[in-house]
């Protein structure tokens, strides 16, 4: 992973201003495609993205989630955090670079670090996991580019379109990620 070489993003505290973002890119269904959301169109409301973004802001959801912003300070995605386990130290990530000109830039992977950094710092977790489905490729090879581990097949784990589709769970130890780092 060369860090040096990705575009430099900040990650920030969730606000209210976010939430037209948000709204926008879940119209996309090319964004939406391979993330957790009902099967509605639009998936979600403007208030009901509002309400999402509050509950994240007081952090009354279980989410660790930050707004992704370029260094020129665009708005271009979401990171997060969240099934955070402080017994086990482990957690979920999630990720969506909501805004498509920013797609296959280095974006997604120069986010993925510095959550990683921060979760694994932190929150003093040990393990950091997430599920992908089987057939969204350029995911899995970032994650793998991130230096994440297949842990095996979830079977039929998520509804998509009426189907059943399964996903793939991948991790990468606190260890692995310093290893990686040259730390």
């Amino acid at each position: 992973m060369e860090t040096t070489l990705l575009p430099k993003v900040v990650l920030r505290e969730l606000t209210l201003q976010d939430s037209e973002d948000r709204y926008k890119w879940c119209l996309d269904k090319e964004v939406t495609k391979h993330l957790n959301m009902p099967e509605k169109y639009p998936p979600f409301s403007r208030e009901e993205t509002q309400n999402w973004i509050k509950m994240c802001i007081a952090k009354t959801n279980g989410y660790e989630q930050k707004a992704i912003m370029t260094e020129d300070g665009t708005h271009i995605g979401w990171i997060d955090l969240k099934n955070i386990d402080k017994l086990n130290k482990h957690a979920e990530l999630g990720i969506a670079i909501g805004d498509k000109s920013y797609w296959g830039k280095g974006y997604g992977l120069s986010a993925m670090n510095q959550m990683l950094l921060w979760g694994f710092n932190e929150l003093e977790l040990n393990k950091i996991w997430l599920r992908v489905e089987i057939d969204n490729e350029k995911a899995i090879k970032s994650y793998k580019n991130m230096g994440y581990i297949e842990e095996g097949i979830l079977r039929q784990d998520r509804l998509r379109n009426g189907e059943f589709i399964d996903r793939l769970r991948m991790s990468i130890l606190k260890n692995e990620f310093y290893s990686k780092l040259g730390i």
